[in-house]
């Protein structure tokens, strides 16, 4: 054996081997083969913060397997993920085996496909220790707040409990909108509304009274608009103004990490996790009919905007052969990168961009995989497209010196949106089509309404609004996003809400206390800055002891000042109220939060001890004993249903339960599928199932 290259996943060992020849041995690591210890602080304050890593238990087998096999080999190379992770890994294993720190024995993939792996291998170089220094000075901060913070914690709230330098950040963010939604004084505002008819139209279209004598209109109340009414009857409608122009929108910049996480929530429904699971195995390769296994897209933990020429060629050519030479622009699309960008890789992008959604689909893909490849794959597409051109009209309507405003617009060259439209969270850019209409043209009025309004409060965050603000702010990077979701979720600081997050009784209280001691850990704009250093050491512009000795400092003189302020103190997180009452003694019953998550106690402990888990019912029967069917969740918090009775009955389903009964048997019917789906009956030898609309 003369080669040996460490991957992190199997994943890729599959891939790459296809590849390269018989002299390359490929093994994985799964990851970290070393880490700080449970058990304790591991890091050494007072001695420049060295940390004191230990190999993982469980990966000793594994060690052994490594060094066995690397022992046997002329040269080692070092194949960890193109980031600051895989270069910490990288440096871990070559210490484990005894490797020359100067040896040019470290390789990246910045796509797992033929070109980028030769590209890889044939450009080995050191390992890169600044890229290791800024995430071992991530890891000791993390762990420094981790072990220093958490203890506190228990003592003052309760045992447990667990503090993180970025995800108390977030918990802030959630419970900072939360109380601007409390805070939130809704106002009534009114608007006149109108439709109209051209001469030359067929349909009514749409128009906003905007100035009334010259003056933009703010109505307040009815009585406002009633007056405008009262002016406006049997009033004659002139348009007095149209402007016409010519609007170009440019197509969405292919993805990053973030936008691909966001866009994924709204047109996929994925949350943060799902989308960067799937990534990663389109990343890691797919086995793929006719091509064995491939990886179909680039790095996915990425902030950079940039595609390279080969790229850009490949999906030059698609366009042309597919859509025709206008669809290509004049000047190669060129997308500006935000300040924080890393730049380290590539944008998300298709690494075979001839390989379509259509060709990988019935390859083995994974319902998932499929689809978050095809919205991958038409987003940078479409990002080297031509703009869209739109006819744009604005009109002005004049009657009685009230003036509406009329705009439309019509589709002059589709361009890349023949392909891709990128979604937007607030969706209220409607279309309004305007009839051929000229200065002087007078209009029939079809309708004129006052119409009631009140102010909204600000949104809760969506996963996808918050990693948008994460990315805005400057909180965390690319890996980070998804860890710092799943964390604060996990530890019921926040719960979701449908699509919303919103912060627990947990979460608030816990922030309070952060808030009152431990305001710069908290703070967006201090966290923002610390992600600033940590770049800087990545950089080798700053070195990494000094960014966690100016950190610590302060840190340790908050902490020491909370200990006296809340010395014999503890606060109460409230329990929440519920309507019903306990079996044993007949106290209402309160929703508490424990280590495991919600549950139903009653509120007479400790005199009453008495708990029991929280139900959903879902108003469908179990088909096997007609006992209650239950939402219920996995260990992995994936929702499922299943029977009240269980363990005694067995039944369990991933399809929703809805009101309708069987019209063979009786029993609830399912839906399997979603909207487009069907209802279908799990009565043993029954077999009803219907199409969803389908009305026989």
């Amino acid at each position: 054996m003369a080669n040996l290259i460490i991957v992190e996943s199997p994943t890729k060992v599959r891939t790459i081997k296809r590849y390269l020849s018989g002299d390359y041995e490929v093994v994985a690591s799964m990851g970290h083969l070393r880490d700080l210890p449970k058990s304790k602080l591991g890091v050494d304050i007072d001695h420049d913060f060295e940390p004191h890593y230990i190999n993982m238990k469980d990966k000793e087998h594994l060690i052994k397997d490594i060094k066995k096999k690397a022992a046997k080999c002329d040269h080692v190379y070092l194949a960890g993920d193109p980031d600051r992770e895989g270069e910490a890994i990288s440096w871990h294993l070559a210490q484990i085996l005894g490797l020359d720190m100067n040896d040019k024995n470290r390789v990246t993939f910045n796509e797992i496909t033929e070109s980028g792996i030769r590209t890889g291998m044939s450009n080995p170089r050191s390992i890169d220790l600044n890229l290791v220094n800024a995430q071992q000075a991530r890891r000791i901060l993390d762990r420094i707040v981790g072990y220093k913070l958490s203890p506190f914690l228990w003592r003052k709230i309760r045992r447990g409990l667990s503090a993180g330098r970025v995800q108390s950040v977030a918990v802030r963010m959630i419970c900072d909108r939360e109380n601007e939604i409390r805070e939130f004084k809704s106002q009534e505002y009114w608007s006149v509304d109108a439709k109209f008819l051209a001469e030359k139209g067929k349909k009514p279209f749409s128009a906003k009274l905007n100035t009334v004598d010259g003056e933009k209109i703010d109505l307040k109340c009815k009585e406002q608009a009633d007056e405008i009414l009262a002016r406006l009857d049997g009033a004659e409608f002139e348009i007095v103004n149209v402007k016409k122009s010519v609007h170009r929108k440019s197509p969405a910049a292919p993805f990053t990490t973030s936008t691909l996480q966001q866009e994924a929530a709204r047109k996929l429904s994925f949350q943060a996790r799902r989308t960067m699971k799937t990534a990663q195995e389109l990343y890691e390769g797919i086995e793929i009919e006719g091509m064995g296994a491939t990886g179909l897209i680039t790095y996915m933990r990425t902030d950079s905007l940039r595609i390279s020429d080969e790229a850009r060629s490949v999906a030059y050519d698609f366009i042309k052969k597919n859509y025709g030479e206008k669809y290509i622009p004049d000047t190669p699309k060129k997308y500006k990168k935000k300040g924080n960008s890393q730049d380290a890789h590539e944008a998300i992008r298709p690494t075979h961009p001839e390989l379509t959604p259509d060709v990988i689909k019935n390859s083995g893909v994974t319902n998932d995989q499929y689809k978050l490849y095809k919205l991958i794959w038409e987003r940078f597409i479409a990002s080297q497209m031509s703009n869209c051109l739109m006819d744009t009209v604005s009109v002005d309507i004049n009657a009685n010196g009230c003036v509406f405003k009329a705009t439309g617009y019509s589709v002059k060259f589709d361009g890349f949106t023949v392909l891709y439209e990128e979604s937007k969270d607030d969706d209220s850019d409607k279309k309004n089509v305007l009839p051929a209409i000229s200065k002087g043209d007078k209009l029939k009025l079809h309708s004129l309404e006052g119409n009631q309004h009140f102010t909204q409060p600000p949104a809760r965050y969506t996963e996808a609004t918050l990693v948008k603000a994460f990315e805005e702010t400057g909180i965390g990077r690319p890996s980070t996003y998804v860890p710092t979701i799943t964390t604060i979720l996990a530890r019921s600081y926040v719960e979701r809400d449908g699509k919303q997050l919103k912060p627990t009784a947990l979460g608030e209280v816990t922030n309070q206390l952060m808030l009152e001691h431990f305001d710069k850990i908290v703070d967006v704009k201090f966290t923002a800055n610390m992600e600033t250093n940590l770049d800087e050491v990545e950089n080798g512009k700053k070195g990494w002891v000094k960014t966690l000795d100016d950190f610590y400092g302060e840190f340790d003189n908050e902490l020491q000042k909370a200990e006296k302020a809340m010395e014999g103190k503890r606060m109460k997180v409230p329990d929440e109220e519920t309507d019903q009452v306990c079996e044993v003694c007949g106290k209402p019953m309160v929703i508490k939060i424990g280590r495991f998550g919600k549950f139903m106690a009653c509120s007479g402990f400790p005199e009453c001890t008495f708990t029991k888990r929280i139900v959903q019912e879902t108003g469908g029967y179990c088909p096997f004993c007609g006992k209650k069917v239950l939402q219920k969740k996995s260990k992995k918090g994936k929702k499922y249903y299943g029977c009240e009775d269980n363990p005694n009955c067995t039944f369990m389903t991933w399809d929703l339960p809805t009101e309708e009964k069987c019209p063979t048997c009786g029993s609830t019917l399912f839906q399997k599928g979603g909207k487009n789906g069907k209802l279908i009956c799990h009565k043993e030898n029954c077999g009803y199932e219907r199409n969803l609309g389908n009305d026989s």
